[in-house]
């Protein structure tokens, strides 16, 4: 295994809530109020849907809120990962990446492990630090390992979905993995959203199905995966020794597509495409985003080979 190299979940394709168009001659994040299952290619026009894209609308054209999904793992913290993350806009790299409570954090002298006073008592990453969470789920039985993946910047999405895994977790007893779920598409308002609607994420077990049935499946699952030698416990370590085996979760390639759909130039007038927190242009105002870019030049010049391992 190659180390510094993180070993993620096999992902076939993406889910999102939002895409990138281009206005005034730059890409901009814009939010939509439906789910979008897109395959890993991209062209000029944008990111190629899935087939299933289309197969999972009940009618042609119909707004897809609502998709029928499977996790891979039973542990939530492998199906969902989520922390406070900074990235170079420029190369799309992770800076650094925090709990709350520690960070790692590429410097000139490499990658330390920090204090994390987390984005809003913290001088470094204050006006470009962001939560962002990652969820790989199954859609469909054609692949039983790829996944799709559902990024976020959104506190609602990400805290929703932590909550809902964590209990359906402890309620079934660990049988995450074989609970039939779905997730769904939900919509509020706030004095801080000016009333309009903001959308963010949820899972719960599929529609027309109860709990107690989504359980009784989720048993007979478990028994049938036993009885063909699935080993589910070994499926969990295996990922998590890759997820640990690198110091960041985001490669390069991949990251610079991330640094555009959620983290646009500061001052731009659209929030995050699938951020369903409020976009706010007095992040532009904020006097420390001199020093931060000046401070992030410093790093990539000085520890380039560094974040590279990384």
């Amino acid at each position: 295994m190659i180390k510094g190299l993180a070993i993620t979940p096999p992902a076939i394709g993406r889910i999102s809530i939002g895409k990138v168009v281009e206005k005034q001659g730059k890409r901009l994040p814009e939010k939509d109020d439906e789910f979008t299952i897109t395959t890993q290619i991209q062209t000029r026009e944008g990111w190629v849907h899935h087939p299933l894209d289309e197969s999972l609308r009940k009618t042609p054209g119909a707004k897809l809120r609502a998709i029928p999904i499977r996790l891979l793992f039973d542990e939530v913290d492998l199906n969902l990962r989520a922390n406070y993350t900074l990235f170079d806009r420029s190369s799309g790299r992770q800076v650094c990446v925090g709990s709350g409570e520690t960070c790692k954090r590429v410097t000139a002298s490499g990658i330390e492990s920090l204090p994390c006073p987390t984005p809003y008592a913290c001088e470094f990453g204050q006006g470009i630090c962001k939560p962002y969470g990652r969820l790989n789920v199954r859609i469909g039985d054609e692949d039983e390992l790829g996944t799709f993946v559902f990024r976020t910047t959104g506190f609602n999405s990400i805290r929703t979905l932590m909550a809902r895994l964590t209990y359906f977790f402890a309620l079934s007893g660990g049988m995450l993995s074989c609970l039939p779920l779905e997730l769904r598409l939900r919509g509020k308002s706030t004095t801080k959203s000016h009333r309009t609607p903001i959308y963010y994420v949820d899972v719960t077990v599929r529609t027309g199905t109860t709990l107690t049935e989504a359980l009784t499946e989720a048993k007979v699952e478990r028994e049938r995966r036993r009885n063909a030698g699935f080993d589910q416990a070994g499926l969990d370590l295996a990922a998590r020794v890759g997820f640990a085996n690198g110091a960041f979760e985001e490669v390069e390639e991949d990251g610079s597509a991330v640094v555009e759909e959620f983290c646009p130039d500061i001052g731009a007038e659209t929030a995050d495409a699938t951020n369903d927190e409020p976009s706010s242009s007095e992040i532009g105002k904020n006097p420390l985003h001199g020093r931060l870019g000046t401070r992030l030049s410093e790093v990539r010049n000085t520890g380039r080979d560094t974040a590279g391992r990384g």
